[in-house]
């Protein structure tokens, strides 16, 4: 335990009057659980208090070093005693700390570079009666104020997301990054549920979160989807996240008091390689198609082949209609004496709308296919393009109906049309379907759409070519 020497100065430190013993040994306590090593001098520069972390930086007891007169021939090297002495006694006289460093000796005859704070001890008189000097070991001092310095960074000018999130699933300190991605000011992000933040991929997170406070850091970071509640609207977000568990230093046991989450938008990447993916993908399932169809006797099993192999990791469901010639009768339509050509479309392949399988020739009746007028099929072959259509944000029931009204399964919400044209005719359409577990079609998809719609047209333009010279004449 530390010791002191009774003096007048070690009055001024810690008085001895009587029925105060308890206060000396609450001094002698606080002094030995400091962190910090600490020893104090009188004003002749007499050792009066010497701490347990002084002792096990230097060596040195508190039975030891108390009663020394400086550090002189003992903890410092007589070369360097008169300077060091010199620089400690000067604090007495000096307002505030003093901070220096200089090389103690330890009992084993060693050398410790140590970071001091001096300050006075003022008597009740108000001159210096003392001083007291907390040293460290440099590199020790040094890691602390990296770790400072590091927290710092981390928190003002760093370019990812930091956030401290409390054993409550909290936000507890939010970097300018973060808050950022968040789309929310600093502080008005601390202490709000995650929920409140995120629209999608809370119930990922906080899973995470809550493995790590139990488990730990995990080995590898990892990337979440998310969707960030802004003001204006909601974006979808891809995170690259690591996390780390915090936890106390001062307690005996580990106590976690948090996570840290460290987390950088990779969305445009991922985005990338998804989008960089799916057009391999699509591009093998074209050559695929093409050796498949080139094996097919018949030119018109061949264009069902085409619709297979698109129809994988494409669409739910997906048809071909032929466009036949109007009768005459049809022919003038429209209002105010407009000559419309009449288009008429009759199915001639269909997947199952039960169960998945292969396309099947249907038609052979040559029955038109009963389409309202301004169908997104009959938009197609008008214009000669592609048509996308959408069963919109509506109750299930309403979406069957919708769907069962344009004469698709009940089971689809998203369509996309595309022209079938060979040697400049138009000889039908192809409608790609979705169900409502996929996205909307979009621009990308209407690319490959056109690129399969080539391929059927082709193969209908080929078998009428073989029927017509297989025809009796």
């Amino acid at each position: 335990m530390s010791a002191s020497r009774p003096s007048g100065t070690t009055d001024e430190l810690g008085p001895d009057e009587p029925g105060e013993s308890g206060g000396s040994d609450l001094l002698a306590a606080l002094l030995d659980g400091m962190d910090a090593a600490l020893c104090a001098f009188d004003s002749d520069g007499v050792v009066t208090h010497w701490n347990r972390e002084a002792e096990r930086i230097l060596g040195w007891t508190a039975a030891e070093a108390v009663g020394r007169h400086g550090f002189a021939g003992w903890a410092v090297r007589s070369a360097d005693a008169e300077e060091v002495q010199a620089r400690l006694m000067s604090a007495m006289h000096a307002p505030g700390r003093q901070v220096h460093e200089f090389a103690l000796v330890t009992k084993d005859g060693g050398r410790v570079l140590v970071r001091t704070q001096s300050a006075a001890v003022r008597g009740p008189d108000g001159e210096p009666a003392g001083l007291y000097c907390a040293f460290s070991e440099v590199h020790a001092q040094i890691d602390l104020e990296r770790s400072i310095a590091l927290s710092e960074a981390l928190f003002e000018d760093a370019a990812w997301g930091v956030v401290l999130i409390d054993a409550d699933l909290r936000p507890a300190v939010v970097n300018a990054h973060a808050a950022r991605a968040l789309g929310i000011g600093r502080t008005s992000a601390l202490g709000r549920p995650l929920g409140e933040l995120l629209a999608q991929g809370v119930e990922e997170l906080e899973a995470a979160l809550t493995h790590v406070l139990a488990e730990g850091a995990p080995p590898a970071p990892a990337e979440m989807w998310v969707t960030v509640r802004t003001r204006e609207s909601e974006k979808r977000r891809c995170w690259r996240s690591g996390f780390v568990r915090l936890a106390s230093p001062l307690a005996e046991e580990p106590v976690p008091l948090g996570v840290g989450w460290l987390f950088q938008d990779v969305t445009e990447a991922k985005q990338g390689e998804q989008e960089a993916a799916l057009l391999r993908f699509r591009t093998n399932q074209l050559h695929r198609a093409a050796r498949a169809a080139a094996e097919c006797e018949d030119p018109a099993e061949a264009a069902t082949v085409h619709l297979d192999f698109a129809l994988a990791g494409f669409a739910d469901h997906a048809l071909i209609d032929r466009a036949v010639p109007a009768p005459r009768s049809e022919a003038s339509r429209g209002s105010e004496g407009e000559e419309a050509a009449a288009v008429r479309l009759v199915r001639l392949a269909a997947t199952p709308a039960g169960a998945p399988g292969p396309s099947l020739l249907t038609g052979a009746a040559g029955l038109p296919v009963r389409y309202e007028p301004g169908h997104p099929a009959l938009q197609c072959v008008e214009r000669a393009g592609v048509v996308r259509a959408d069963a919109g944000s509506v109750p299930e029931q309403r979406a069957r109906e919708w769907a069962l009204a344009r004469q698709w399964p009940g089971d689809a919400v998203h369509a996309l049309c595309a022209v079938l044209r060979s040697r400049g005719r138009t000889l039908g359409v192809v409608t790609f379907l979705r169900g409502s577990g996929r996205s909307r079609f979009e621009r990308s998809d209407t690319a490959y759409a056109e690129d399969v719609a080539v391929r059927i047209a082709a193969a209908l333009d080929l078998a009428d070519a073989v029927r017509e010279k297989q025809a009796p004449r």
